[in-house]
């Protein structure tokens, strides 16, 4: 122990083991001079305990300084040894005892912090040996690091930090994805928010973090907790693999696969928790729905689906993040970095979180580009059909003129008919039966005249559609109305209504207006002829340019079938827009352009 060495981590040689698989021998045997020789050098770097619920004996040895200054303390880096029993050397030489391990209470430790930490003497000048009878169920790391406790102080504040910053991000990715399927409904947010609240509850499961802040006094839940969210994780994120890249539609056979792994992964758990919990320390299992998920993004993209790539490029790194875990499992020692390696697949989680929220940006930004392209599709069809029906209509006034003219010269021969019959009385009773024919054949020309002239009168009555084409290019949607309403409002300046204040802020209603004094907001509709109406407004617009068009003579009957809006409905509006023309009929005579717009502002 030196004052200026702030840390040192016991590796290879300094770390010396015994298994006692059968858990037969006690401390006073281990201590004796006959185990002395028993005792082996590790060969690796971080020796594991891989047999699981078997017990295993280390030691250490620390060279005492009573000239140290600082007090020290050893801690224990893997949080997830169930049973540690530490013996600790003391100055009357016998041994001092502490229970760790997390299958105890929280409140039993002797820190209360994540890992497991024990105060040492720093008594005379001996080497002194250190025990530690370690059984767990899992996989665990022996990574026994001395520390003085300002040292430890200072890291302990730092570790806690950025678990701070890590799992606020899974948070903070989280609430904003709630919110974005709240808002579009879409099954891909809500597996997203459950994968990346999985991730958060597997980390903190395995971190001690859960274990200290949320269920500190259930060490038997603490042991499983783990396990849970490691299938929630591999579940959720192959749902949201499912959604997000539209398996189901691009690859059936590989859909029907990723629902056959969720049901095997689900019944798995199931057996570990009823049957043999120790099954769940084989964690490199999740390795199968990774894969899985993996080369489902990596086929959709070959396929040509590019959100795909984002997708791809996330679970790059969270695969390399796990195969490094895996490794370092298998006791491949020189991949252990020591805090990185112990962090990385935490880093790696931070890496694909991000990118698989770009993968969900990229598939929003395909989508509207999709819907804009619809839309001119839209337009230039409509566009079409503006130019099909003034073509009907220019070919019918033409036939409707064509058969004007024939029924004129059919008048006139009746008319040169009847002089005749006048001249010729006595050929009256001969010529019955032809006058009779003639006029059931101008009864039916007159029928279909006038059914012709209707036919006319409506389709010319129905050409308003045509200028509404050119309208609703100006106001094609909500916002364009809100914005020239407010243009309109406030053309001559804003002024409060309440205190005649001239200054104003945005309100929190789409071209709102909030004086800077009282505070009072004003919406874009208030004050005038849309307020409180419930026709929506860019139908509104329709129905006033409609019925200034047609100089107030379109029926409600019309509107309604025009605006598919009920009859009553367009009856009241159209009876308030009737009102205010009578009103102003002197103004919108003096209007030469957007007459219809003076109809507006009451």
């Amino acid at each position: 122990m030196q004052d200026s060495v702030p840390q040192h981590i016991f590796t290879f040689k300094e770390i010396e083991v015994l298994e006692d698989a059968g858990n037969r021998y006690t401390f006073d045997q281990i201590n004796s001079r006959a185990f002395d020789q028993k005792f082996k050098a590790s060969l690796t770097s971080t020796p594991q305990t891989k047999q699981l619920n078997k017990t295993y004996w280390f030691r250490i040895k620390i060279k005492q300084n009573d000239k140290a200054d600082k007090p020290f303390l050893l801690e224990f880096f893997d949080q997830t040894i169930d049973h540690i029993t530490a013996y600790i050397p003391q100055a009357n030489q016998k041994y001092a005892v502490e229970q760790l391990g997390d299958a105890n209470h929280f409140g039993h430790r002797l820190i209360h912090h994540k890992n497991f930490e024990i105060p040492l003497q720093n008594e005379g000048n001996e080497t002194q040996t250190y025990y530690f009878k370690i059984n767990s169920s899992q996989i665990a790391d022996i990574i026994i690091v001395l520390r003085t406790t300002e040292w430890f102080i200072s890291y302990a504040l730092d570790e806690y930090f950025y678990f701070g910053i890590f799992y606020g991000m899974i948070l903070v990715f989280s609430f904003y994805n709630l919110i974005m399927f709240i808002a579009i409904r879409q099954k891909q947010y809500l597996y997203y928010v459950l994968y990346n609240l999985s991730v958060g509850f597997f980390e903190m499961s395995t971190d001690g973090i859960a274990y200290q802040y949320l269920w500190p006094n259930a060490p038997a839940w603490n042991q499983v907790a783990y396990a849970f969210a490691l299938c929630a994780t591999s579940i959720f994120a192959l749902l949201f693999t499912r959604e997000l890249l539209y398996v189901k539609a691009k690859a059936p056979k590989l859909n029907r696969f990723i629902i056959g792994v969720i049901i095997l992964r689900i019944v798995f758990f199931a057996y570990c928790y009823l049957f043999d919990q120790t099954l769940f320390s084989y964690k490199f299992i999740e390795a199968i729905p990774l894969s899985v998920a993996f080369f489902t993004g990596i086929y959709i993209y070959r396929n040509g689906y590019q959100p795909a790539r984002f997708f791809v490029l996330g679970y790059s790194f969270l695969f390399a993040g796990f195969t490094l875990k895996f490794l370092i499992m298998l006791g491949i020692g020189w991949l252990n970095f020591g805090a990185i390696s112990y962090y990385s697949l935490s880093f790696c989680f931070v890496l694909e979180m991000i990118f698989l929220s770009f993968a969900i940006g990229d598939k929003v930004r395909i989508l509207k580009v999709k819907k804009d392209k619809a839309q001119q599709k839209i337009i230039r069809q409509m566009a079409v059909n503006a130019k099909l029906k003034d073509s009907i209509n220019q070919e019918l006034e033409s036939k409707v003129e064509e058969r004007t003219r024939e029924v004129y010269h059919k008048s006139l021969i009746i008319e040169s008919k009847n002089q005749a019959l006048e001249e010729a009385n006595a050929l009256l009773q001969q010529q019955a039966e032809e006058i009779s024919r003639m006029n059931v054949l101008l009864e039916h020309d007159n029928e279909e005249l006038q059914t012709s002239v209707e036919k006319v009168t409506r389709d010319r009555v129905m050409s308003t559609e045509v200028d509404f084409e050119e309208f609703s290019k100006i106001y094609p949607d909500k916002e364009t109305c809100y914005e020239f309403l407010a243009e309109l409002k406030w053309s001559n300046g804003y002024h409060c209504r309440k205190c005649s204040n001239d200054h104003y802020f945005a309100g929190h209603i789409l071209h709102s207006r909030r004086c800077s004094k009282c505070g009072y907001e004003e919406s874009v509709t208030t004050y005038t002829i849309f307020h409180n109406t419930r026709i929506p407004i860019n139908k509104a617009f329709y129905m006033i340019f409609l019925i200034y068009s047609s100089k107030g003579k379109i029926s409600s009957h019309k509107l309604s079938e025009l605006l598919s809006i009920r009859q009553s409905t367009c009856w009241t509006f159209g009876s308030r827009i009737k009102k205010v023309m009578e009103d102003r009929k002197k103004t919108l005579k003096k209007t030469a352009k957007n007459g219809w717009s003076q109809l507006v502002i009451e």
